[in-house]
This record gives C-alpha cells, sequence and structure tokens, in this order.
C-alpha cells in the first residue's frame, strides 16, 4: 500500500508576504515564527541580500491537517485563468437557501480583505460563489 504523501500548495505571485497574509485570514491560517536566530520577519528580511528579500512568504493551518502554503515571488504577472484553484469549503452539508446565505456570509467577510466577488451561482438548491484573491487568483467559496 502507498503512504500518503505530505504537500504543499504554492503560489506564484508578485506580493508573497501580502498574499500569504490574506489566505491566512481566509482559511485561519497562521504565518510561522521567523526562522531560527531572529525576532521578527522584518529581522530576517533585513539580513537578505536585496534581491531575495520578500522573495518567498509561507503560512499553515495551526491544527496541522491542511495542506502549507508557499508565497513565491515571480517576475511575470498573471495573464491567464488559473488551471488549478481552491474550493474553500463553507456550506458542506447545507442545501439550498441555508447553503446560499452560508455562501454569501463568507463573500461578504472576504471582500474587505481585497477578494473580488465575481458572480453568485445557485440554481436552488446547489451554489458556489467564484471569487478572486488581492492577486486575480480564482478561488470558490463552495
Amino acid at each position: 500500500m502507498t503512504s500518503i504523501k505530505k504537500f504543499q500548495v504554492t503560489f506564484d505571485c508578485a506580493e508573497p508576504e501580502r498574499l500569504a497574509r490574506f489566505w491566512c485570514e481566509v482559511l485561519g491560517y497562521a504565518v510561522p515564527p521567523p526562522p531560527e536566530g531572529f525576532a521578527t520577519w522584518d529581522d530576517f528580511k533585513r539580513s537578505q541580500p536585496p534581491e531575495q528579500r520578500d522573495s518567498w512568504f509561507a503560512c499553515s493551518d495551526p491544527s496541522g491537517v491542511g495542506p502549507r502554503l508557499y508565497f513565491q515571488r515571480v517576475p511575470e504577472g498573471k495573464a491567464a485563468k488559473n488551471r488549478l484553484h481552491l474550493d474553500v469549503r463553507v456550506g458542506t452539508g447545507l442545501v439550498g437557501k441555508k447553503r446560499l446565505a452560508a455562501l454569501e456570509a463568507e463573500c461578504a467577510r472576504l471582500v474587505p480583505l481585497g477578494a473580488v466577488h465575481v458572480r453568485t451561482l445557485y440554481d436552488g438548491n446547489d451554489s458556489c460563489i467564484p471569487m478572486q484573491d488581492i492577486e486575480g487568483n480564482e478561488f470558490c467559496i463552495d
């Protein structure tokens, strides 16, 4: 039998720390402590050569269940629709108007953080809200 592997989800982005902190708010993730020997992340950044400063950031599920999220700066901007996206599952077990209300409440929480509400899909029973994060990456509230 094959063992289950741990994995991380990596985002190519323009501003790694800003995007990581956004996803911490969305998912309830935490920023790990700075590397050993540094009191703060700012201290760590100041120790880096200028070309490496702010080149990456990471966050993780404090319960240890979800994957680590890693954000790396890339020179090119986002050019097309994601081939992979995250579904933020807030309506699990709910149907109809109760499900829609839970998804709309989460959407209302995320928009002030900088998320963009793309549209609401609702067929009377099932629902989904496609959105974009602060760098335009697609994700769904589901």
